[in-house]
Protein backbone atom coordinates (compact mmCIF):
# COMPACT_ATOMS: atom_id res chain seq x y z
CA UNK A 1 0.00 0.00 0.00
CA UNK A 2 1.13 3.69 -0.51
CA UNK A 3 0.48 6.95 1.06
CA UNK A 4 -1.58 9.46 -1.02
CA UNK A 5 0.25 12.37 -1.66
CA UNK A 6 -1.05 15.66 -2.18
CA UNK A 7 -0.54 16.96 -5.76
CA UNK A 8 1.24 20.58 -5.75
CA UNK A 9 0.70 21.99 -9.13
CA UNK A 10 3.45 24.65 -9.87
CA UNK A 11 4.44 26.62 -13.19
CA UNK A 12 8.37 27.35 -14.08
CA UNK A 13 9.76 29.79 -17.14
CA UNK A 14 13.00 30.02 -18.33
CA UNK A 15 13.93 33.25 -19.92
CA UNK A 16 16.22 33.20 -22.40
CA UNK A 17 18.24 36.37 -23.20
CA UNK A 18 19.35 37.55 -26.23
CA UNK A 19 23.16 35.35 -25.50
CA UNK A 20 21.00 32.34 -25.56
CA UNK A 21 21.54 32.38 -21.37
CA UNK A 22 18.68 31.10 -19.28
CA UNK A 23 17.76 32.53 -15.97
CA UNK A 24 18.38 30.86 -12.62
CA UNK A 25 16.90 32.32 -9.16
CA UNK A 26 18.51 31.11 -6.02
CA UNK A 27 16.00 30.12 -3.41
CA UNK A 28 15.89 32.06 -0.21
CA UNK A 29 18.33 30.34 2.47
CA UNK A 30 15.13 30.08 5.45
CA UNK A 31 12.71 28.33 2.75
CA UNK A 32 12.74 24.65 2.00
CA UNK A 33 15.66 23.75 -0.36
CA UNK A 34 17.10 27.19 0.30
CA UNK A 35 20.19 27.57 -1.53
CA UNK A 36 19.46 25.81 -4.18
CA UNK A 37 19.21 27.13 -8.15
CA UNK A 38 15.51 27.12 -9.65
CA UNK A 39 13.76 28.42 -12.75
CA UNK A 40 11.47 30.99 -11.80
CA UNK A 41 8.09 30.87 -11.17
CA UNK A 42 5.49 29.86 -8.56
CA UNK A 43 1.78 28.15 -7.34
CA UNK A 44 -0.85 28.46 -9.59
CA UNK A 45 -4.16 30.12 -7.21
CA UNK A 46 -7.61 29.46 -7.55
CA UNK A 47 -8.75 30.09 -10.78
CA UNK A 48 -5.27 30.95 -12.67
CA UNK A 49 -4.23 28.93 -15.89
CA UNK A 50 -1.07 28.06 -15.76
CA UNK A 51 0.38 31.19 -18.27
CA UNK A 52 -1.74 33.48 -15.98
CA UNK A 53 -0.12 32.21 -12.91
CA UNK A 54 3.56 32.76 -14.72
CA UNK A 55 2.80 36.14 -15.55
CA UNK A 56 1.89 37.03 -11.78
CA UNK A 57 4.75 35.14 -10.49
CA UNK A 58 7.55 37.11 -13.06
CA UNK A 59 5.96 39.94 -11.94
CA UNK A 60 6.24 39.35 -8.22
CA UNK A 61 9.52 37.26 -7.82
CA UNK A 62 11.46 39.39 -10.83
CA UNK A 63 9.43 42.56 -11.39
CA UNK A 64 9.69 41.91 -15.24
CA UNK A 65 6.03 41.78 -17.28
CA UNK A 66 4.97 39.14 -20.12
CA UNK A 67 2.10 38.08 -22.12
CA UNK A 68 0.81 34.83 -22.58
CA UNK A 69 1.39 35.10 -26.06
CA UNK A 70 5.50 35.01 -25.38
CA UNK A 71 5.07 32.06 -23.19
CA UNK A 72 5.60 28.73 -25.13
CA UNK A 73 5.45 25.30 -23.28
CA UNK A 74 8.35 23.34 -23.41
CA UNK A 75 8.06 20.54 -21.38
CA UNK A 76 7.15 19.75 -17.57
CA UNK A 77 8.16 17.46 -14.33
CA UNK A 78 6.63 14.96 -12.34
CA UNK A 79 8.43 14.27 -9.43
CA UNK A 80 7.13 12.81 -6.24
CA UNK A 81 8.80 14.00 -3.26
CA UNK A 82 8.77 12.74 0.05
CA UNK A 83 5.83 14.48 1.43
CA UNK A 84 4.04 15.40 -1.91
CA UNK A 85 3.90 15.09 -5.79
CA UNK A 86 4.67 18.02 -7.75
CA UNK A 87 3.80 18.70 -11.46
CA UNK A 88 5.21 21.33 -13.21
CA UNK A 89 5.03 22.54 -16.86
CA UNK A 90 8.21 24.86 -18.12
CA UNK A 91 7.63 27.49 -20.21
CA UNK A 92 10.45 29.23 -22.63
CA UNK A 93 9.87 33.04 -22.64
CA UNK A 94 11.97 35.26 -24.67
CA UNK A 95 10.02 38.62 -24.78
CA UNK A 96 9.47 40.49 -21.65
CA UNK A 97 9.52 44.35 -20.26
CA UNK A 98 11.72 45.28 -17.43
CA UNK A 99 14.91 43.95 -16.10
CA UNK A 100 15.03 40.99 -13.88
CA UNK A 101 15.47 41.72 -10.46
CA UNK A 102 15.57 39.30 -7.01
CA UNK A 103 12.91 40.31 -5.38
CA UNK A 104 12.14 37.04 -3.85
CA UNK A 105 15.47 35.44 -4.32
CA UNK A 106 18.88 35.09 -2.90
CA UNK A 107 20.95 36.23 -6.19
CA UNK A 108 19.71 35.83 -10.03
CA UNK A 109 22.09 34.43 -12.57
CA UNK A 110 22.38 34.09 -16.40
CA UNK A 111 23.53 31.00 -17.44
CA UNK A 112 24.15 28.89 -20.92
CA UNK A 113 22.06 25.93 -20.81
CA UNK A 114 24.77 23.56 -20.87
CA UNK A 115 26.29 25.34 -17.73
CA UNK A 116 23.06 24.82 -15.80
CA UNK A 117 23.89 21.54 -14.50
CA UNK A 118 27.38 23.56 -12.43
CA UNK A 119 24.61 24.73 -10.28
CA UNK A 120 22.64 22.38 -7.44
CA UNK A 121 18.93 22.32 -8.47
CA UNK A 122 15.98 20.93 -6.45
CA UNK A 123 15.57 17.55 -8.20
CA UNK A 124 12.23 18.13 -10.19
CA UNK A 125 14.12 20.87 -12.21
CA UNK A 126 17.67 18.54 -12.96
CA UNK A 127 15.54 16.92 -15.95
CA UNK A 128 14.25 20.16 -17.63
CA UNK A 129 18.02 21.16 -18.17
CA UNK A 130 18.12 18.21 -21.06
CA UNK A 131 15.22 19.82 -22.83
CA UNK A 132 16.93 23.45 -22.56
CA UNK A 133 20.07 22.27 -23.87
CA UNK A 134 17.75 20.63 -26.68
CA UNK A 135 16.11 23.93 -27.61
CA UNK A 136 19.55 25.91 -27.48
Amino acid sequence: MHSEKSMLFVVACALIDADRRVLIAQRPADKNMGGLWEFPGGKLEAGESPEQALIRELREELAIDTQEACLAPLTFASFSYENFHLLMPLYVCRKWQGTPQALEHQALKWVRPQKLRDYAMPPADEPLIAHLCDLL
